[in-house]
């Protein structure tokens, strides 16, 4: 996945803004002066990962172009808890007006990135690549899945348009992988990338000589996926996947697959504490 554009950004930040604003911030509007200014800085309450500061940026340029954001970090950069990474100054009230949803983008963003940066620091030294899942947030997949990159890990397909993946559902209907691949074969004119998902090792022995690109194990235990690196024997990469855990995460690693996917880096992740402490000092425009 290549990292999203501000013009891919901009209708997901802008949704936000309108669901949050409505026809108007009635307690700023009614409180805060037109021509009064603040600054402020945007403050980690805990260690991580921070990411998600150009969407930050946007959503108070969305607001009010006077508004400036300045990181004083990178997107992925560690905070240390009490670290300063960013600064905002403007109108007043078009900071609290922005106030929330930045914060919402930063704080989800920061916690993906940094569940994932513990997966993938788990893991070493071993090769294993961490991988998300399609277990994202309804219409924040793109954020979702940028905060995993920023935290160190991979993406799997963006969505069913990308990749082919023949699950046991697909299976059960059709009545067998093979027939599955074939199907597949005949049909996808772009050639897109196979993967294939097993339960069972006599599955992967069905799965070897279709040549696909890569095998899901699904729901293994680590018995069967050194049984099945070793069935395979480096003929195609090998992902395992289900209840992976921090855990349990390093000794499915030790397997020898080549990548684990997980979708509690999204689709149950803790969002990184961050606050925006605005100052006292009071300016006009």
């Amino acid at each position: 996945m290549n990292l999203p554009t501000l013009e891919d950004l901009k209708p997901i930040i802008q949704r936000a803004l309108d669901e949050d604003l409505g026809d108007g911030d009635v307690t700023t509007l009614c409180t805060i002066p037109l021509d009064e200014m603040l600054d402020g800085q945007f403050i980690a309450k805990e260690n991580g990962i921070v990411a998600g500061l150009a969407v930050a940026q946007t959503v108070f340029a969305l607001v009010d172009e006077r508004v400036k954001f300045t990181a004083l970090i990178s997107d992925g950069d560690n905070v240390k808890k009490g670290s300063i990474f960013a600064t905002v100054s403007g109108p007043t009230r078009s900071l609290l007006s922005g106030e929330r949803t930045a914060l919402n983008f930063l704080q989800r963003m920061s916690g993906i990135a940094t569940m994932t940066h513990r997966f993938v620091e788990t893991v070493k030294p071993h090769p294993a690549i961490i991988l998300d899942t399609r277990k994202t947030a309804p219409g924040l997949r793109l954020l979702d899945k940028w905060a995993v990159k920023l935290g160190g890990g991979q993406n799997h397909r963006i969505g069913l348009f990308d990749m082919v993946l023949i699950k046991n559902n697909h299976i059960t209907a059709v009545g067998s992988l093979t027939e599955a691949v074939k199907r597949v074969r005949e049909c996808d004119d772009r050639h897109r990338p196979i993967e294939v998902e097993v339960r069972t090792l006599d599955e992967l022995r069905e799965v070897l000589p279709l040549n696909v690109d890569r095998v899901l194990l699904d729901n293994m235990n680590t018995d069967q996926m050194r049984e099945a690196v070793k069935l395979t024997a480096g003929r195609v990469p090998l992902e395992a996947s289900g209840n992976v855990t921090l855990e349990n995460v390093a000794e499915v690693a030790a397997t020898g697959v080549d990548y684990i996917s997980t979708g509690s880096i999204t689709h149950s992740v803790r969002a990184l504490d961050i606050s925006l402490r605005l100052n006292s000092s009071r300016k006009k425009i």
